[in-house]
């Protein structure tokens, strides 16, 4: 009953953190499109989204616990650990090429020369986010599929 309420709990996750990775996804090519002024006004749509953060920990925790508990059980262990790699992947795209933008541009408040630059980084690393979002949920569900637990 353990697994059967974690690999809930962890699609449940999953799913939360892809909702602004998709997000992103959707609105980016129009927002390629915008020049500066337009830009800075269309990111003030993702004020407060930080707290999707907790979303992801969430994610990070509930696909760890799974795994942990899927341990020996075959195939579905390892669809598990690999959800939660993904997971963590999202993390390391984040922290590698999204909070370094976001501190360039004081989180899309003004726009240094490079801001073209900087703009594509940050888009493409949310897609790159939900690229991987969407694998983990993919990974999570042909787990479940394995019953193994």
């Amino acid at each position: 009953m353990a697994i059967y309420g974690l690999r809930v709990v962890s699609f449940i996750f999953a799913a939360l953190a892809f909702v602004p990775a998709g997000a992103h996804v959707f609105a980016m090519f129009n927002k390629l499109k915008l020049d500066g002024t337009s830009y800075l006004a269309a990111q003030r749509a993702y004020d407060g989204w930080s707290l999707f953060g907790i979303v992801v920990l969430g994610a990070l925790l509930s696909t760890a616990a799974l795994a942990v508990l899927l341990y020996r059980l075959g195939g579905a262990f390892g669809l598990a650990a690999l959800a939660f790699i993904a997971i963590g992947a999202t993390q390391l795209a984040f922290w590698t090429f999204t909070f370094p933008v976001n501190r360039a541009t004081r989180n899309w408040t003004m726009l240094p020369d490079n801001w073209e630059m900087l703009r594509r980084q940050w888009e493409y690393s949310h897609a790159a986010a939900a690229c991987l979002n969407a694998l983990a949920l993919l990974l999570l569900f042909l787990s479940a599929l394995r019953r193994a637990g």
